[in-house]
């Protein structure tokens, strides 16, 4: 990995820079790293258009998790030539279910009536982490803190995009650069099974599963994300 591979890191709904914490400590001394926000637009068009207009990067890797990596794919749908590189962490290439668009008003109806706390911890606790972290207090409390500094407006914007993104199948097909698949073990928002089918479109990725870790790898298992995104680099 040479100082020369800009890198765009991308978290996930509700979170900003933070999430990335152990990845930009290391990351930073072999390579300029940037921190997209996806905080201002109701769209994945829009929010990929907004990355793209922010980056101080022509061309670069791109790294993101969740809903990072759905917008990280957008990047790819608009201009495949700026991407050199694509790292997907415990994320969903696919359309929104309909199970889960019709969760989606309800929960910004909590959010926009002061809700938007008791919701994150009962979303968070039993979806985000792995059976080990739900009772770490400190890493509960960083999370929660990064959603309630983005506030309602955010969750609302994040809902909608998310509810309405297209189906990202076709532009990961057509990738041939270099890849990397992450997904934590037990991660039950994004499976590994999903992660599978994603390697599968990209027969030139690496995929990576992470003991120990659910939803929030960067953050549940940091020396293994770093580890799985420095190969990804040198590759490039």
């Amino acid at each position: 990995m040479s100082k020369g591979t800009p890198l765009v890191l991308i978290p996930g709904m509700m979170c900003d820079g933070r999430l990335f914490a152990a990845q930009i400590d290391v990351l930073s001394p072999h390579a300029a790293v940037h921190i997209a926000e996806i905080d201002e637009a109701d769209t994945m068009q829009e929010l990929g258009r907004q990355v793209f207009e922010a980056s101080p990067f022509n061309s670069f890797a791109v790294a993101g998790l969740s809903m990072g990596g759905i917008v990280a794919m957008e990047l790819l749908r608009q201009d495949p030539g700026r991407i050199t590189g694509l790292a997907l962490l415990d994320t969903n290439h696919l359309e929104e279910t309909a199970e889960r668009r019709a969760l989606r008003r309800p929960q910004i109806d909590k959010a926009r009536n002061g809700q938007l706390r008791e919701m994150l911890i009962d979303e968070m606790k039993p979806s985000y982490l792995a059976p080990r972290n739900r009772q770490n207090a400190a890493l509960l409390d960083k999370v929660l803190e990064m959603g309630m500094d983005l506030g309602p407006p955010v969750f609302e914007r994040q809902s909608l995009a998310l509810r309405d993104r297209p189906d990202y199948a076709g532009t990961l097909r057509r990738f041939k650069g270099p890849a990397v698949v992450l997904c934590g073990r037990h991660d039950t928002l994004c499976p590994v099974s999903r992660h599978r089918e994603i390697a599968a479109l990209m027969p030139q990725s690496d995929l990576v599963i992470v003991e120990d870790s659910g939803h929030l790898s960067a953050m549940e298992s940091p020396d293994a994300v770093n580890t799985a995104l420095i190969n990804w680099l040198g590759e490039i």
